[in-house]
């Protein structure tokens, strides 16, 4: 974390008990394990806030709130994270070391990225001179990828062997052990204290800022391991929600064409350049921020295009794309305005794999047909219903609806409230009036160092009883595991494997796991904010936990899992019964296959049901 250490801030959580900091601003009673009290960040006359002396983590059931002590700090007294680490730590007497951050010097800053740029020609130097099985596997993982050749040299392409060689190195050129740790390219072993390198057996992809300076890296894993990609953490120079990749590569063409396209891979952002398209980059990791967006805008002045993958992962990210129109994608805005367009690529492509089966020309014509971010938006959403269904469409309007609240004054909102009421076949009048009745989300972007903002709050959709079940499931699901990490670990193949209902709930199970990965000894609070960082608006999911005070995590964890397992297996069983009921769609071998997979899932879903036992009997 830039501005203090990773250490002070755990010792300040240490000392910082929610429960007394809170009880200062809000009236608390104790019923059973947990303390309730009246919300004080709305209005409220019953009590629906609680906190978790265990885990030390706050939610509020009322406006959907939560986090840990810190982020109750920041919200009640207006102040950025920083800032919020440094009142607990003086509350509880504690003396914070301030380095690294905003206060770091100009010189320590350069001297860190030249551990940066020492480490990427030493990667680099591995990939094109290093002998052994592992390099060798690297550079034809490349070849295969079609970025072989002359294309390491012109992205100073690497491979990390690991094995404390890139430390050695960096000690024989003068760099102090601290220096390494502050870069973020090696870190102490938790066995024995010794230095190691960070990047073991990965093909190694600089990560440059705008002005080509190299600040961080990506590594892909040669063969099979997990996480397939890695990051380095953020440090003094490299922060996530700030940083694109390729950037330094691509704003000359931006400037010159207008044009910012932005992918969700490196490969994807080296592919297309090699095939001259070049003014794409990349997030790191994270979905596009605002920060990303402002850095964008400073080359291209006519729009930025998100390209989205065609996989599953890929459409939900274009679902959460939904977060950025505000005020700035305004024909009010005038000259500042920021044009956001949105194409998906077709039959599961990504980026990099369109290029390469079907060619620049092709990519160039698709990217011709995206559409504004808005729209995009709206077809997606209304795609889920069925518009010539009068219950669907009356279920439709309220989602689409809710995607313009945030804009609703704009002349852009009437003319897409007309489009709604098209393609609804409603009457356009009583479409801007529900309009003008939807409540405005609250915006929390406003702050530079603020948080970004989490998805604008949707108009309730009609849930069936078990439909709002399965959703009760999964939050409980995701919130015990990000409260007790050592359970996340444990059931990280359910957190992979599970059907997710809301793709909202996928997101936080995916940066659960990937921050697990990285950091099994994390405490509640650690996972709490880490996810944050990698899945903005996820603290409210992971605080949200109803009482389970007569049984032990474990037993509820076992429970939970069981129910998710069984009814994704029920809803596979449904799915696959309504394709048997309409046998002219299918072969006869599609049929006689569906039917024999039907009679097994339900022969294993009878056993699942057999052996799952209510909470109070799991031994």
């Amino acid at each position: 974390m830039a501005g203090i250490s990773e250490e002070d801030i755990r010792r300040v959580r240490e000392a910082s008990d929610l429960v007394a900091i809170a009880g200062e601003r809000v009236q608390l009673r104790q019923r059973g394990r947990d303390f309730w009290g009246c919300c004080p960040f709305h209005n409220e006359k019953s009590p629906s806030f609680k906190i978790d002396p265990t885990t030390q983590l706050w939610h509020c059931f009322g406006c959907g709130e939560g986090g840990d002590v810190f982020s109750f700090v920041m919200k009640i007294d207006d102040l950025g994270f920083v800032d919020a680490v440094r009142e607990l730590a003086r509350r509880a007497g504690i003396q914070i070391a301030e380095a690294p951050g905003e206060r770091v010097s100009r010189g320590k800053k350069a001297r860190l990225k030249e551990v940066c740029e020492a480490t990427a020609e030493f990667y680099h130097s591995q990939l094109m001179r290093g002998k052994g099985g592992s390099v060798d596997a690297a550079r034809s993982y490349l070849s295969g990828r079609k970025l072989g050749g002359e294309v390491p040299k012109r992205w100073n392409l690497g491979y990390a062997p690991g094995r404390e060689s890139l430390v050695y190195h960096l000690r024989s050129l003068g760099f102090s052990p601290q220096e390494m740790i502050d870069a973020n390219v090696a870190l102490p072993s938790k066995r024995d204290g010794r230095l190691r390198d960070r990047f073991y057996d990965r093909i190694m992809f600089p990560i440059r800022d705008a002005d080509g300076d190299t600040i961080a890296f990506g590594g892909r894993v040669v063969g099979k391991g997990e996480p397939k990609y890695l990051n380095s953490q953020e440090t003094p120079i490299f922060h996530k929600s700030e940083v694109l990749f390729g950037l330094d590569m691509a704003k000359g063409t931006m400037a010159s064409t207008g044009v910012a396209i932005v992918v969700e891979g490196y490969t994807d952002v080296i592919v297309l350049h090699e095939a001259g398209v070049k003014n794409a980059v990349a997030t790191l990791g994270t979905a596009l921020t605002l920060r990303h967006i402002r850095a964008l805008s400073r080359h291209a002045k006519h729009r930025i295009v998100y390209l989205f993958d065609g996989d599953e992962a890929g459409q939900r990210a274009a679902d959460r794309a939904a977060r950025f129109v505000d005020e700035s994608m305004l024909p009010e805005a005038g000259r500042s305005r920021v044009e956001l367009y949105a194409v998906t690529l077709p039959d599961n492509l990504d980026p990099a794999d369109f290029v390469q089966q079907r060619g620049a020309d092709a990519l160039n014509e698709l990217l011709e047909h995206a559409v504004p971010l808005l729209r995009y938006a709206i077809d997606r959403t209304l795609s889920r219903f069925n518009v010539a269904d009068f219950a669907d469409r009356s279920r439709a309007l309220p989602e689409c609806l809710g995607l313009l609240a945030p804009i609703k004054q704009s002349v852009l909102a009437q003319e897409y409230a007309g489009y709604i009421a098209d393609r609804l076949q409603m009457d356009a009048q009583t479409v801007v009036e529900r309009l003008a009745s939807t409540p405005a989300p609250r915006q929390a972007f406003e702050r530079e160092d603020a948080q970004e903002a989490p998805m604008p709050p949707r108009p309730a959709i009609q849930l069936s009883p078990r439909e709002r079940e399965r959703l009760r499931i999964e939050r409980e699901f995701l919130s015990l595991c990000a409260r007790e990490p050592q359970l996340g670990m444990n059931y990280a193949a359910v957190l992979a494997q599970t059907q997710w209902r809301r793709s909202a709930h996928a997101d936080i199970a995916a940066a659960l796991l990937a921050y697990l990965s990285e950091n099994a000894q994390a405490s509640a609070g650690d996972v709490v904010r880490g996810v944050e960082g990698l899945c903005p608006g996820s603290s409210s999911t992971l605080t949200h936990a109803s009482t389970y005070d007569d049984f032990e995590p474990a037993e509820v964890a076992q429970f939970l899992a069981e129910e998710l397992a069984i009814r994704d297996m029920e809803d596979s069983v449904v799915a696959l019964n309504v394709q048997l009921k309409d046998p002219s769609s299918m072969s006869q071998e599609d049929y006689d296959m569906t039917y024999a997979a039907v009679v097994s899932m339900q022969k294993d879903l009878t056993t699942l049901r057999r052996e799952h036992k209510p909470l109070g009997a799991i031994n």
